[in-house]
């Protein structure tokens, strides 16, 4: 019976603090409003368009992240394999 406390409770930013005003939402929002319409939703989704989440994915993003960990790590398993398991000179 109970025993939480409190301690898990994850904290919700406020609502009101996305704004559609300077996001490309804004633009739909001016579409519907001349049609007479109302996206009840558009401040829910606001949130795609700041912060972290405003810069796009580019290419070299994708295929750059994690390459200069994962070249570290090529280059010490090569080092470990040269210095444990040295080529054979001569000979086929």
């Amino acid at each position: 019976m109970g025993g939480d406390h409190g301690h898990n409770k994850m904290s919700m930013p406020d609502w009101r603090q996305w704004k559609v005003q300077g996001t490309p939402l804004e633009f739909t929002k001016q579409r519907l409003a001349a049609r007479g319409l109302k996206d009840p939703w558009a401040r829910n989704e606001a949130w795609r368009y700041s912060g972290g989440f405003a810069r796009a994915v580019t290419l070299s993003d994708v295929l750059l992240r994690g390459f200069k960990w994962g070249f570290a790590a090529f280059t010490v398993a090569l080092a470990v394999e040269y210095a444990l398991f040295p080529p054979k000179k001569g000979g086929h």
